[in-house]
């Protein structure tokens, strides 16, 4: 593709313009011959500062966010917004894209309302796939990648690929990061969906109200006027994403218990599945959707309410609730031990570990005992707020560690211990090696009792200082089921 055609508006002498570019590349690391070299701005270096090394290792144009002081040999074009442009520019760079793409954003349930949409899909005979946080899976189940949302020219390459393999369906995530970026700028979105808002990502969003300003900009850019915008009708902020999309111009459709267009009408637990009684269009349908947990319904009716808005019918779409698979490390039943069950979770922000509790009380017949750390680098001050609910809501809890980072993980720990000791009689454990808390969480399993491992759900590594390290709450709950830890 040439120069000229990927910037047809920007004044460039012939020559120029005929340059033909064979990638497009924002890392100046990985730049290659006939590279297209976006100087993206970083929050603490000028990508320009980066130019001449693109250009030294083959860089035939630059795109920038200020005009250089000095001549790289190169063409500079000039833009305004970098972020939006890189996106744009790779979407036309690679054009293919899978027919609909649905996308979901919202604090908790993006990954299992990806998972639960393209296996709705799949069950209509829709060659379909998701992307997010647990990677690609591709319609066979094959999985690759995982960044919630990937950089722009990943995004466009990837989406390409699949449209190339056939996949005519995806559905992807869009987190507030990845809104706030432009990263998702330059995807032909068919429906939208949201979830529910809760405290996370502090540490990038200024507070609550900018954090879900991100998520909007799903819904007041992205979305095109008459497009379905789906919403969790019973989350706290639904009147502020239903206000959005209907000034937007979008279809609002709303699901949950006080939804218009699926609405709850009863749930009941079965075992550790549950018992669904909907209504959409005037109909009512009937479905035992293989999961517990209210949210986990909820992310279904979610699920349900996008393949609904992109075409499938009512009766495929609620007959297949009932073949639903859990996404990886969501509430995931890893074992049994002496009749007591062991579960591993995503959860890594206050109202999620209070919701996965929650989920799995009425299991509960005898003790809760939980065992969960925080990250390091990220969102400080929720760690005592998440301590105080795990004492509060569990009989047992063990205080462990997450991804320590860059951070002091003993410094980590006193933080949750001083929220959770502000419980009076709270059984609150230290043990700072993760996997030595996850056995000694199974030897305190009897008849009854529930076990949850909280935080890093399908995450096969541990961060620690600047190194990821092999570990896996799965593989670590297993083993010690396995052993007993007596």
């Amino acid at each position: 593709m040439r120069l000229g055609e990927i910037f047809p508006d920007a004044r460039l002498a012939p020559a120029d313009a005929a340059r033909e570019i064979a990638s497009l590349c924002s890392d100046s690391r990985k730049v290659r011959a006939g590279a297209l070299f976006f100087a993206v701005p970083g929050t603490h270096a000028d990508g320009l500062r980066f130019a001449p090394g693109a250009v030294a290792q083959g860089a035939v144009a630059i795109v920038a966010a200020q005009k250089p002081v000095r001549d790289f040999g190169v063409p500079v074009i000039v833009v305004s917004d970098m972020r939006a442009t890189l996106s744009q520019t790779a979407a036309r760079f690679y054009r293919a894209q899978p027919r609909v793409i649905a996308a979901v954003t919202g604090t908790s349930g993006k990954t299992s309302v990806a998972a639960f949409l393209r296996q709705i899909w799949l069950a209509c005979g829709r060659p379909a796939a998701s992307l997010g946080t647990i990677g690609v899976v591709s319609p066979s189940g094959d999985v690759y990648g995982s960044l919630t949302t990937p950089d722009p020219i990943t995004l466009h390459e990837t989406l390409a690929r699949l449209a190339g393999e056939g996949v005519t369906h995806l559905a992807m995530e869009a987190s507030s990061h990845g809104l706030d970026q432009r990263r998702l700028d330059g995807v032909r979105l068919a429906a939208g969906a949201f979830t529910n808002l809760s405290r996370d990502h502090l540490d990038y969003h200024r507070d609550l109200d900018d954090y879900l300003a991100a998520k909007m900009r799903l819904f007041e850019t992205l979305l095109q006027p008459g497009q379905p915008a789906v919403v969790d009708a019973d989350s706290d902020v639904a009147e502020k994403v239903a206000a959005a999309a209907k000034k937007r111009g979008l279809a609002l459709l709303g699901v949950g218990r006080t939804g218009a267009y699926i609405t709850l009408r009863e749930r009941r637990a079965e075992g550790f599945a549950t018992a669904l009684t909907l209504t959409h269009a005037g109909q009512t349908y009937k479905a035992l959707l293989p999961l517990a947990g209210e949210f986990q319904t909820s992310n279904a009716l979610v699920a349900a309410g996008l393949a609904l808005a992109t075409g499938e019918q009512p009766e495929a779409v609620f007959a297949a609730l009932e073949q639903l698979q859990g996404a990886p490390g969501r509430l995931e039943m890893v074992g049994t031990r002496h009749g007591a069950a062991a579960f591993v979770d995503y959860a890594h922000k206050p109202a999620a570990l209070e919701t996965a509790i929650a989920a799995l009380r009425p299991f509960t017949a005898g003790k809760m005992i939980v065992v969960f750390g925080c990250g390091g680098d990220r969102d400080a001050g929720k760690r005592p707020i998440m301590g105080e609910i795990a004492a509060r809501n569990a009989e047992i809890t063990i205080i462990t560690d997450d991804n320590p980072r860059s951070e002091q993980p003993a410094a980590i720990r006193a933080a949750i211990l001083q929220g959770a000791h502000a419980v009076r009689d709270a059984d609150v454990r230290e043990i700072g090696d993760r996997a030595a808390a996850i056995a000694a969480g199974v030897a305190l399993m009897q008849r009854g009792d529930v076990l949850l491992v909280a935080g890093k759900g399908h995450e096969t590594g541990q961060i620690v200082g600047s190194q990821t390290l092999p570990f896996s709450d799965h593989d670590c709950l297993r083993a010690a089921l396995a052993r007993g830890d007596a």
